[in-house]
C-alpha cells in the first residue's frame, strides 16, 4: 500500500528500512522530549518495533529522491476510533512533511479503515506538533490533565480530533 501527494511518499515500515530508521531516530533531542522512542535509537530498535508494533505504521519519504523523512502511525481503537502519532527527522522540520503524512493518513483512515473520529494528543510545551495538527484540520479539543504516562511521571496531554466532515 502507497499514499502520497506531489511531495511525498507514504508505505508501510520493512526490514530494509531499518538502518535508515535508526540512522534517523538515533540521538535526536526533539525525538527524545516530545516522545516514548528510545534514545539512543539502534537498529535493534527499529527491528523490534517493526516485529512487534500493533499500531498500522508508515514511513515517510521524500516522493523526489526517496531519503526516509519520518513516520507516522495509526493505531485502531474501539468504535471506530484511529489514534495518530508521527515524527519527522531534524533536517525535515519545517517543511511541512508531518502535516502532508498526516492528511495522507487522516484521508485513508477514513476511506479504508471507516473511521468516525481521528484523534491526536501532544504535549501542552509541543507547539511544532500542535501546529501539524491544526494545519491538517484537526479541531483542538482541551487538556487532558495527567493522561500520560512518560519517563516515570504523569503528563498532561492537549487533544485534537478530525471528523470525516471536517475534510
Amino acid at each position: 500500500m502507497r499514499l502520497e501527494d506531489a511531495e511525498v511518499l507514504l508505505r508501510p515500515f520493512a526490514e530494509d528500512d531499518v538502518a535508515a530508521l535508526a540512522e534517523a531516530l538515533q540521538n535526536d533531542p526533539e525525538i527524545d522530549r516530545w516522545t516514548r522512542i528510545p534514545s539512543p535509537y539502534t537498529e535493534a530498535d527499529a527491528l523490534e518495533f517493526l516485529t512487534t508494533t500493533e499500531e498500522r505504521a508508515f514511513a515517510i519519504f521524500d516522493g523526489p529522491t526517496g531519503e526516509l523523512l519520518g513516520g507516522i502511525g495509526a493505531r485502531v481503537h474501539d468504535e471506530g476510533v484511529v489514534e495518530i502519532g508521527y515524527w519527522v527527522r531534524a533536517s525535515t522540520r519545517g517543511r511541512g512533511v508531518a502535516t502532508r503524512a498526516l492528511r495522507l493518513v487522516a484521508s485513508w483512515a477514513f476511506e479504508e479503515l471507516g473511521a468516525g473520529r481521528l484523534q491526536l494528543v501532544t504535549e501542552p510545551a509541543n507547539r511544532a506538533s500542535q501546529r501539524v495538527a491544526e494545519k491538517a484540520g484537526f479541531t483542538r479539543e482541551g487538556t487532558l490533565r495527567s493522561l500520560l504516562e512518560f519517563k516515570g511521571r504523569r503528563r498532561d496531554a492537549v487533544m485534537y480530533s478530525l471528523l470525516p466532515e471536517d475534510l
